[in-house]
């Protein structure tokens, strides 16, 4: 809920800005704000993912994705995420979300995005994105038909098809039982 207001600013200007490819780059202009630190005063690590999230939406409203996905009643989920951290981000300070799609596997569509200040990493993530409906998971070779093929060159690294594997939970209809 913190980063609904956000959300709509940025759903908002981003249909403003230039348009975009759904298979080029993004990049959001973001600063460091108090709701988003923690005790030791710099971006706590689960802001991350929320502020990834804006880069997401940034893509997809540019793109005309976001209007025809509405349109078909899908919506994006999240079916997996890893992150690594270099430097913290600091409270006010200055950052740009950098935002693409690097691949695609039978399960899912995965986006590279990026935390960068003066040409900087200071932390990349990995999410494995899906899209649903009502009738359940959209197909690739239907995400395809409405958006278009990805461009020949785009070619998923290994690792992260096999990180996707090594790390997702069973299916919705098959029982994930607790026990540690």
């Amino acid at each position: 809920m913190h980063l609904i207001i956000r959300t709509i600013l940025l759903l908002l200007r981003s249909r403003r800005r230039s348009a975009l490819s759904i298979w080029d780059p993004s990049s959001i202009g973001l600063r460091v704000l108090l709701t988003d630190i923690d005790i030791a005063m710099h971006m706590n690590n689960g802001m991350y993912f929320s502020v990834f999230d804006l880069g997401r939406f940034d893509l997809m409203v540019r793109s005309g994705v976001w209007r025809q996905m509405r349109r078909r009643g899908w919506s994006p989920v999240a079916a997996g995420e890893t992150i690594s951290f270099r430097k913290s981000l600091q409270l006010g300070q200055r950052y740009t979300v950098e935002t693409r799609i690097i691949g695609l596997d039978e399960r899912a569509i995965y986006f590279e995005q990026r935390a960068v200040v003066d040409g900087e990493i200071h932390a990349r993530a990995y999410i494995a994105t899906r899209l649903v409906s009502k009738a359940g998971p959209v197909g690739n070779d239907e995400i395809i038909r409405a958006f278009g093929p990805p461009p020949a060159d785009m070619v998923l690294p290994e690792w992260l098809h096999a990180w996707r594997l090594d790390t997702s939970l069973p299916s919705t209809r098959r029982p994930a039982p607790h026990a540690w």
